[in-house]
């Protein structure tokens, strides 16, 4: 059997390519998690971290990618008293639910085809109607359909409710205007290995005040766990032990990917995922293809979902990318799979300059596969009107 030949661009939603500079902080020594340099170190990062979250304390780092930190919060959040709504306007907003329904006495939802967002007008009726309901749940970007859900507005009906507000924000923070305290999320998670550009290996969570109370008020929390969020509550804290070793070498590259965001400065770096995806999305659009979106307005500045067209499979569209133009890009997901491919514009490659890459693999690979020409050209001419 052949052996592989590596893409030349990794286009894809996750993992990401690395910055360089994150590379470099991975490659730094691994110190025993005890050196006092280490738990400087940890506590320094801690720390920078308030200022890219705009938060007063900081986050949790929790030591594996930010599934553990979704799942523990479920876990840790969540009572057998308590009645939970999810809000479902994806495959990842609907698999939340499998942990939410795991810890609580009642489970609502709202749903929407996925690929459309949630009314808060609907969050707001329904917590009128059901004023028991205890935790809310909503995903931002809902990377296998690349749409967004208004969770500044959500967040603002949640919070006069009196309920706990979970907030998957993996893939959308970093990469635009979303912030923990803003949005007034409680749980608020996220992850260093989308739009911060480091490999997947870490969880941050952002606690409020009133999370935090009702995580310590319920006897079924996990402590001594790997899903345990108390245990981690005072480990930033260069004179507190940690509850078990952290990944030293990806809090080195965490700390390398937080230099370098603070030093572009947020806007920059917002700025840049969302014109790689406004140009993208021109682009898409041009060549006479769809955008899965069922509203641009909800479209994603952190990837372009693109609709297939009919009797071209994902298998071969991203098969054919790969081989003939060394490109990769990703899949649909559950509901979403064979129904769309999506192009990740997230940290190294929210460069406007990804773009017309994509969109070259795109059209080229489509007009193998189909025999009908599809208009380089004129995506590309598209993308760069925006870019210019």
């Amino acid at each position: 059997m052949p052996k592989l030949r590596q893409p030349t661009f990794t286009l894809t939603t996750g993992p990401v390519n690395c910055y360089p500079e994150v590379l470099q902080g991975l490659a730094h020594p691994v110190l025993y998690d005890y050196d006092p340099v280490f738990q400087e170190t940890y506590e320094r990062v801690s720390r920078k971290l308030c200022k890219v979250m705009a938060s007063d304390e900081p986050p949790l780092i929790l030591q594996g990618e930010p599934v553990l930190g979704l799942e523990a919060a479920a876990a840790s959040a969540v009572s057998g008293e308590d009645t939970v709504l999810n809000l479902v306007s994806g495959v990842y907003g609907e698999g939340y639910g499998f942990w939410l329904q795991r810890y609580c006495k009642e489970f609502l939802e709202i749903r929407v085809p996925f690929n459309e967002a949630i009314d808060p007008a609907s969050v707001e009726k329904m917590l009128a109607e059901r004023p028991d309901i205890k935790v809310v749940a909503a995903c931002h970007h809902d990377t296998p359909s690349g749409t967004i859900n208004p969770v500044r507005e959500i967040g603002e009906i949640v919070a006069k409710s009196g309920a706990i507000f979970i907030v998957d924000a993996v893939s959308s923070f970093g990469g635009m205007e979303v912030l923990p305290d803003a949005i007034k999320a409680d749980i608020f998670v996220t992850g260093p290995n989308k739009c911060l550009g480091c490999p997947p290996g870490l969880s941050l969570l952002s606690i409020s005040d009133a999370a935090w109370q009702k995580i310590e008020a319920n006897p079924t929390a996990p402590s001594a766990s790997i899903l345990s969020l108390s245990d981690w509550k005072t480990a930033y804290k260069a004179t507190e032990p940690f509850p078990f070793t952290p990944s030293v070498a990806e809090i080195n590259g965490l700390e390398a990917a937080v230099d370098r965001y603070l030093e572009e400065g947020e806007q920059a770096v917002w700025a840049r995922h969302a014109l790689t995806a406004k140009a993208c999305r021109a682009g898409v659009a041009a060549m006479g293809l769809g955008l899965w979106a069922a509203s641009e307005d909800i479209a994603s500045p952190t990837a372009t979902s693109v609709t297939l067209p009919k009797g071209v499979t994902d298998a071969a569209l991203r098969g054919k990318m790969r081989e003939k133009f060394g490109v990769m890009i990703s899949s649909g997901r559950g509901e979403t799979h064979d129904k769309l491919v999506r192009i990740g514009h997230m940290g190294p490659t929210a460069e406007p300059l990804y773009a017309i890459v994509a969109l070259t693999a795109l059209g080229g690979a489509l007009s193998e596969l189909t025999g009908k020409p599809y208009d380089v050209g004129a995506g590309v001419t598209a993308a760069m009107e925006i870019i210019s």
